[in-house]
This record gives C-alpha cells, sequence and structure tokens, in this order.
C-alpha cells in the first residue's frame, strides 16, 4: 500500500554519479516511491570517484566466481534502465533531495540527506571501506535549507550473508535505505548529533590491489569448496551445567566457573539455540535441531533423570518452514513457545498442550515480517517484544525492531522508533532478559566478524513506548572455557546454565573422532 507523502513532499530527486549507475538507484527509487507517495526522479551528475574502473572489473569477477550470476544490488545497469526516472529539463524543484554523489552539488535552498560511509560520500567511498577494512560506519546527514548539517540516523550493516565486496554493498545499501526512509519520516525530528563540516576522504581502489583480491577470491572460493565437501558448515553444539552460586555468565562476566558439559548430536544433525525450562522439579532443553541435509530445522527437548543427566532428543514441534531460537515463557498459567520462523512471514506463539511434547499453534502476534529470534521481556508495566528484521536482503542480525503489547496476545504496536538499532555488534537478541541489580540485561549478538561470532552483555538504560537505549558491557568469546568457535546463545533457569557454539564436523566418521578430541571441553 502506497505511504502518504511525508510532510506533504510533493517530489524527491535522487543524485547519482554517471559512473555509479547500480540496480541499487532504481531499488531506491521504487522504494521511496511507495513509502513516501512522492514523484521520485535521478538526476546523474559527472562521476567524481577514483578507481571506479578498478571497482568495475572486481564486481564483474565477483559476478562471476563468487555469486555465479546472481543478481545483486551493485550490479551496473544501461542508463536506459533509468530512463523513465530521469529529471526533466522542466522538472519543478524537489520538496527533498537524496544525494549519494561523491561531488558536493549545489542544492541550496533544498534539504537533502547524504548518506556517509565511515565519513565519506559517493559508492566508491562504500567500496573502498569494504576493500580495505570492514562494514563502515553509516551517517546520514541532513544539510537544511539554510546550509547547516546534522546527524540523522546511524548504524553499521552485518556482512553475515554478503558475497564478495558487491553483496557486502548490497547488504550496506538495504541499511541506507532503511536509515533513509526513517529521516525522511523524521524531516521535523531533532537530530542526533552535530555533523562535521567536511566529509573524509575515501582510500581509492587501485587496479593493482583489486587484482591481488581477485586472486585471493579465486582461492577462497576453492578451499570453500574443498571444505563444504568434507564438513558440515556450520555445526553448532550445545553447553550446559549446573552453575556455582553466584558464579553463572551474568555475575562472572565470563565463561569460566562450573565446566560446560556437551549436549551428545548425532553428528548429521547438529543443535543450537537452547532454552533451559524448569518445570515440576524437573529440568528441560528445547533447542533447534537441523539436519544438514536438508537444512532444515525444527524444535527438539531433552529432559533431564533425576540424576542430572539427560536423555534423548525428542522433536516436539514441526512446520513446513524452519525453526529455531524456542523463546519460552508463563503467562495466564500456561506455558508458551514464540519459535524463530521468519521464512513463514509471521511471529507466532504457540500454546504447550502437554508439556513438553506437545504444543498447538495459538496465535499470530505480528504478520508480514521477516523476523528472528524474537525475545519478550515485562518491563515497566508494559509487553516489550524484541526482534531482528530484513525486507529480504541484507543481514539478519542488525536490524532490531521492538513492538509492545498490554498483554501476551495483543494487540503488538511497533516502537515509534523502528528500527530502534542498525548494528551487527549490538541488535540481535541472544536468549532470555535477566535482571540484575535491579537493571534489565539481555544477551546481544556480536556479529562483526561472522554470524554468531561472540556475544555481548547488554544492559538496557531505557525502554518504553517512544524510546530505547542499551550499553554493552561486557564482550564474550569461545576460548579455553568453551573450546571451538563461536558463541551465539545464552540462557539460564536458575537451575541449569546453557550456551552454544560451532566446532568444525568432518562427514568422515575418522576425521570426526580426530577433531572431537582436539575440540573436547
Amino acid at each position: 500500500m502506497m505511504q502518504k507523502s511525508a510532510h506533504n513532499i510533493a517530489a524527491i530527486r535522487i543524485i547519482v554519479d554517471a559512473d555509479s549507475l547500480s540496480a541499487f538507484i532504481s531499488a531506491l527509487a521504487q522504494q521511496v516511491a511507495h513509502h513516501t507517495g512522492a514523484h521520485v526522479d535521478v538526476q546523474i551528475v559527472a562521476g567524481m570517484a577514483e578507481g571506479s574502473s578498478a571497482l568495475d572489473t572486481l564486481l564483474s569477477l565477483e559476478k562471476m566466481v563468487v555469486r555465479r550470476g546472481k543478481p545483486c544490488w551493485s550490479d551496473r545497469i544501461p542508463l536506459a534502465r533509468l530512463q523513465n526516472l530521469r529529471r526533466p529539463e522542466s522538472a519543478t524543484k524537489p520538496g527533498l533531495i537524496l544525494d549519494l554523489s561523491a561531488s558536493e552539488p549545489d542544492v541550496s535552498g533544498t534539504v537533502t540527506l547524504r548518506p556517509l560511509y565511515n565519513g565519506a560520500s559517493g559508492e566508491n567511498a562504500l567500496a573502498s571501506a569494504l576493500f580495505h577494512a570492514r562494514s563502515p560506519d553509516i551517517s546520514i546527514v541532513r544539510t537544511d535549507d539554510v546550509g547547516a548539517r546534522a546527524i540523522v540516523g546511524e548504524g553499521v550493516a552485518s556482512l553475515e550473508a554478503a558475497a564478495g565486496i558487491g553483496g557486502a554493498m548490497e547488504a550496506v545499501w538495504s541499511r541506507v535505505a532503511m536509515l533513509l526512509l526513517a529521516a525522511i519520516d523524521g524531516l521535523n525530528q531533532p537530530a542526533r548529533a552535530p555533523a562535521p563540516a567536511n566529509a573524509s576522504a575515501a582510500l581509492p581502489l587501485t587496479t593493482r590491489a583489486v587484482l591481488k583480491r581477485s586472486a585471493r577470491t579465486l582461492a577462497t572460493e576453492a578451499a570453500r569448496t574443498a571444505y563444504r565437501l568434507c564438513c558440515h558448515a556450520p555445526h553448532w553444539r550445545i553447553g550446559w551445567r549446573r552453575p556455582e552460586p553466584n558464579g553463572d555468565v551474568w555475575a562472572r562476566r565470563d565463561l569460566g566457573g562450573a565446566k560446560w558439559t556437551v549436549l551428545p548430536d548425532p553428528g548429521d544433525h547438529f543443535y543450537a539455540d537452547p532454552f533451559p525450562f524448569h518445570h515440576r522439579g524437573h529440568d528441560y532443553v528445547f533447542f533447534e535441531d537441523l539436519d544438514h541435509k536438508t537444512g532444515k530445522g525444527i524444535i527438539c527437548v531433552v529432559g533431564f533423570d533425576d540424576h542430572g543427566q539427560p536423555g534423548p532428543a525428542i522433536p516436539v514441534l514441526e512446520e513446513p518452514w524452519h525453526l529455531s531460537y524456542p523463546f519460552l515463557i508463563e503467562a495466564h498459567g500456561e506455558i508458551w513457545m514464540l519459535p524463530e520462523a521468519s521464512l513463514s512471514g509471521e511471529i507466532t506463539l504457540y500454546r504447550a498442550v502437554e508439556f513438553p511434547h506437545r504444543w498447538e499453534r495459538h496465535s499470530v502476534l505480528v504478520s508480514g515480517v521477516e523476523a528472528a529470534d524474537a525475545t519478550i521481556v515485562q518491563h515497566n508495566g508494559s509487553w516489550h517484544m524484541f526482534a531482528v528484521i530484513r525486507h529480504g536482503i541484507g543481514g539478519y542480525s542488525d536490524t532490531l525492531a521492538i513492538w509492545h503489547a498490554p498483554d501476551l496476545f495483543g494487540p503488538w504496536i511497533p516502537h515509534v522508533a523502528n528500527p530502534v538499532l542498525i548494528n551487527d555488534r549490538t541488535a540481535r537478541p541472544a536468549g532470555n532478559f535477566v535482571l540484575r541489580n535491579g537493571a534489565l540485561m539481555r544477551p546481544v549478538q556480536d556479529c562483526q566478524d561472522g554470524y554468531g561470532a561472540a556475544l555481548a552483555l547488554a544492559r538496557i538504560d531505557r525502554l518504553d513506548k517512544t524510546h530505547f537505549e542499551q550499553t554493552i558491557e561486557t564482550n564474550l568469546t569461545a576460548g579455553q572455557y568453551w573450546p571451538g568457535h563461536k558463541l551465539h546463545t545464552l540462557n539460564s533457569n536458575g537451575h541449569l546454565e546453557t550456551i552454544d557454539g560451532s566446532v568444525i564436523r568432518p562427514k568422515s566418521r575418522l576425521l570426526t573422532r580426530l577433531t572431537e578430541r582436539y575440540y573436547r571441553p
């Protein structure tokens, strides 16, 4: 459905460099027109970016080798594809300009929104940041009609699903589009911070550097292909323990203390996203069980016997789509599950008919959303639900949305500031909220080095219907206390504490035994 034009803006202009014509331009124009209802045109200016030919070479190679022809927003498009969006000579003055160029055109008297990447503007600045470092700091700078500049949006995009520099550009641009739409909606809102007087300069892309990277790209792709032939990738596993008094992760701020025990898995399945639950004197752990052959997850449970040992994994919930992250909550005298089911386009609540093995679909809390790892907390008289969202493009772990409701069953209302956060290091939920020393805390995934690479412990500084603020207090990584790679879920029920992480799991049983000996906790 077309939205009403924000602040009665009738026309919006996108400015882009002539040597930076990509599929992103047409995608952004379509999104802006759909969101605002305004007429959108494109003005093409002379390119200013050095190294654009080197970038074109790199993108062409990646499309063949890394993406194998799969379309991407970084794909170059002919000028004719933008012909219906070209600014006509008789065009009236726009009410808003979205300036994607590397230059500083004369836009005096018109409000302008301009994305910067590590402080520099233009496509080459983004490509350079990705080429020389990692996902850049995005800032949206608003210049008002008298030339005053201010930052009105910020974020860091996740590159977990990105293929090469071109895929990474698409991932960043997908979040730039979100930030621009939010900035359009908030044109009359206060700025977050003053903007620097001048943009930073991006490091140039040279043909020599691109050729060296291309050689590495070919070698890396060959190694990845060989690895996937020999190993299950990734292979997650669950660790559990009974924490010592005042010795859990939240108290210690590390993974030390009582020894972690690995929950056995069959090898051709991985176990992840553990949620422990204590019910009528017994402990249970619910988790994602993914079959490596199909790549599809279901929800299983392991019950602990009177000697404190886990029993077999028993499937309890399966849908036609992938399921994971079985968040559990008690309310209205019953037990409820909110599993991750982003492929369904819904956040759905299930009720325990016969705990722990029988569950029934109860209600849809939010529909029409690609949301992952929904986590609910009651705070200051309201229910709040956190989840990461995306719109089919970009990473899965950087964009945090919140909904609030008077009751578990809703109605769930989107937070006015959604997305409240775009940051690959601090957005994605990683387990239950906890209350420590009077402060509400939540574990988050730190994905700056890849999906599930590490955890962080965040303190909620403000959470209400109009604001959200948090502070990262501690970062956690796998190491001597939890051997293997990565770490992305932390939970406790007061009796059991659980984490998960990934290891190398060869498809050969002989190699599996050798790696298990090396990675044994």
